[in-house]
C-alpha cells in the first residue's frame, strides 16, 4: 500500500481520497460533464456532452511551454491535452525548461484567472521528440500527474489554490524513499495515466536499469484504496521480446471497464495491442499488428501519439505506421472487443487517434452503422503516393472500398475536407495544390451542433459543420507552424480549446 510523503497545505489532508472519490457517487455525472482524460475520457473517443459556441473570439490564451525548443520553422513536442473540470476550471500542463521541467494549472474556464498552480518532479523518459506529461482528472476535484521515479501526485482540490497533495508510488513508497535516485534514474511513467469510475489509476511504465523492487517495463495500477499491482510487458504479451508500452500511448477502458487496452513495442520491431483485466492486470487478450496490405509487422513510432480508442460497440482502434514504411500515413487498426477479430482498417493511422461520430450527426450517411469514426487523412506531399492534399476524414468503420492512394481495401470514406491554406514549400516544389496539415491527433466531436473542432499547422482553428461538409468557422490562433499533433477539447459554457505554437487558446463568444 502507498504512503502519504508529500502534504502541501495540509487542512484537507484527512479527506484527500474521500474528496476525490466522490466522483463514484456522481460517477456518470462528473464523466459526462468533464475532460477528464486524453479523448475526454476513459474510451478516449473525443465526443463531447456539451455544445461548443461559435468560434468568434479568442477568449484568452496561456503558454503551454515556457522554453520552446524551436527546429527551424518547426516543433517537435507533444503536449499535454487540456482536461476540464466538472465545475468547468482548466487544467493546462506546462513546460517550463528546455526538455525536463513540468507544472499543472488549473484556469477559470472563461477568462483563464489563475486558480493553482504544481510543480511536479516528472523526468520524461528518452525520446526523439519531447514526449508528453500527461495528467488526468479523478473524482469530482481530483487530479493525478505524473512524477519521478514511475511515480503519480493525487491532487485532492482542482478548484482551490490550496490543496493536498499525495505521492504514489505503485511497487510501494517504501522502496522508492530507500532509493530515490535509483528510481528516478530508471524507471519512468511513459503514458499519460487513465482513471475509472472507481478511482483506479492505470498507466504504462518503462525501465532501464536495476531497482530493489527489480521492475522491468510494464503496466501499472494503484487501485482507489492504495494497492499497486503490475504487470510486465514480457508477461501482458507472453512475448520475452517485448520492450515497453508505446511512448504517450494512454491506456483505453472498455465501455464496462473490465479491460484495459494498450499498446506494447518489441525490441525487435513491431509490437501488440493488449487487453488485460482492469482489477488484476492479468492478461486477457492479445494480438500481433501487422500493416494489413504487406502482412508485415505495423511500425510503432515512440515519436507519435497514437492511443487505443474504444467505440460504443467495444470495437478497438489503434493507429500504426505501414510497413514497409512507404506514405507515412499508416493504418487505423480495427478490432473486436476481444481482439480476435480483425476488421476493416482506415487509411491513415500515423500518430493518430480517432474519434466518435454518431452517425445521425452526418446527414448524408446512408450506410447501416451506428457511429463513423473521424481521423487525420493526410496525403504528404514528396511521398510517392502523396500529392499534398492534407485532409480529415469521416469514416464508416464497417464498411469498404478501393483506397487509392493505399491501393487497398480501406474503411469507406463517407465526407472527407481539405485543408484551406497552401502549402508555399511544396506548391513551389511541385506539388500546385499542397495545403498546410491538420495538426490534431484527437479532434472533439459536438454532436449537438453537429461538428467537429479541428486545429491546423496554418495558425487557425476550424469548426467542421457536418451537415454541409463545410469548415463553417475559422479562427485565427497564431501564424502557423511545423508542429507535432494535439488535441481539441470543448468544455463547460460553450469554451473550446486547442494548442498552437506552443499556446493553449480557449475559444468561443466574446
Amino acid at each position: 500500500m502507498f504512503e502519504i510523503v508529500k502534504k502541501i497545505k495540509t487542512p484537507l489532508a484527512c479527506s484527500a481520497l474521500a474528496l476525490c472519490l466522490s466522483g463514484n457517487v456522481f460517477g456518470q455525472l462528473w464523466r459526462t460533464q468533464s475532460w477528464s482524460s486524453y479523448g475526454g475520457n476513459p474510451q478516449h473517443t473525443g465526443l463531447s456532452t456539451l455544445p461548443a459556441s461559435a468560434l468568434q473570439k479568442v477568449l484568452w490564451s496561456t503558454p503551454v511551454d515556457l522554453n520552446p525548443q524551436y527546429s527551424g520553422s518547426d516543433l517537435f513536442i507533444h503536449y499535454a491535452a487540456p482536461l476540464v473540470t466538472y465545475t468547468g476550471n482548466v487544467v493546462v500542463t506546462v513546460k517550463t525548461g528546455a526538455y525536463n521541467g513540468f507544472k499543472v494549472e488549473g484556469r477559470n474556464c472563461l477568462n483563464g484567472g489563475l486558480i493553482f498552480s504544481q510543480t511536479t518532479d516528472y523526468i520524461l523518459p528518452p525520446s526523439g521528440w519531447t514526449p508528453i506529461c500527461g495528467s488526468s482528472l479523478y473524482g469530482l476535484t481530483g487530479l493525478v500527474t505524473p512524477g519521478a521515479g514511475g511515480t503519480v501526485y493525487l491532487r485532492a482540490r482542482t478548484d482551490t489554490a490550496t490543496s493536498t497533495v499525495t505521492q504514489l508510488a505503485f511497487y510501494g513508497m517504501s522502496k522508492y524513499n530507500a532509493d530515490k535516485q535509483t528510481y528516478n534514474n530508471n524507471v519512468y511513467v511513459c503514458t499519460p495515466p487513465t482513471v475509472d469510475n472507481a478511482g483506479n489509476i492505470f498507466f504504462g511504465y518503462r525501465v532501464f536499469g536495476a531497482n530493489s523492487a527489480n521492475l522491468t517495463s510494464g503496466i501499472a495500477r494503484i487501485s482507489a484504496s492504495g494497492v499497486g499491482t503490475y504487470t510486465p510487458v514480457t508477461t501482458a504479451t507472453g512475448d520475452t521480446d517485448a520492450y515497453s508500452a508505446v511512448l504517450n500511448c494512454a491506456p483505453a477502458l472498455s465501455n464496462d471497464q473490465s479491460t484495459m487496452y494498450i499498446a506494447i513495442s518489441r525490441n525487435s520491431g513491431g509490437g501488440y495491442l493488449v487487453g488485460l483485466d482492469t482489477t488484476t492486470l492479468k492478461p486477457k487478450y492479445s494480438t500481433r499488428l501487422y500493416d494489413p496490405k504487406s502482412g508485415y509487422d505495423a511500425i510503432l513510432e515512440d515519436i507519435g501519439s497514437a492511443t487505443p480508442m474504444v467505440g460504443p460497440d467495444n470495437d478497438v482502434y489503434f493507429g500504426v505506421i505501414e510497413n514497409p514504411f512507404y506514405n507515412d500515413r499508416g493504418w487505423m487498426l480495427h478490432y473486436d472487443g476481444t481482439l480476435k477479430t480483425t476488421k476493416i482498417p482506415g487509411a491513415f493511422g500515423w500518430d493518430d487517434t480517432a474519434s466518435v461520430v454518431p452517425a445521425q450527426c452526418v446527414p448524408s450517411y446512408t450506410g447501416t452503422s451506428s457511429y463513423l469514426i473521424l481521423t487525420k487523412y493526410n496525403e504528404y506531399a514528396g511521398f510517392p503516393s502523396g500529392d499534398g492534399i492534407n485532409k480529415v476524414a469521416i469514416l464508416d468503420p464497417n464498411a469498404s472500398f478501393f483506397e487509392p492512394h493505399n491501393q487497398f481495401q480501406a474503411m469507406q470514406e463517407v465526407i472527407v475536407v481539405k485543408g484551406v491554406t497552401p502549402d508555399t514549400g511544396f506548391v513551389n516544389g511541385g506539388y500546385p495544390n499542397a495545403v498546410r496539415e491538420w495538426c490534431i491527433n484527437s479532434a472533439a466531436v459536438d454532436p449537438k451542433t453537429r461538428s467537429a473542432i479541428i486545429n491546423s499547422e496554418d495558425g487557425h482553428c476550424y469548426r467542421w459543420d457536418f451537415t454541409s461538409n463545410t469548415l463553417s468557422q475559422v479562427l485565427s490562433l497564431s501564424g502557423g507552424i511545423g508542429e507535432a499533433y494535439t488535441s481539441t477539447v470543448i468544455g463547460k459554457f460553450g469554451v473550446s480549446f486547442a494548442i498552437n505554437n506552443a499556446r493553449l487558446c480557449a475559444m468561443g463568444r466574446p
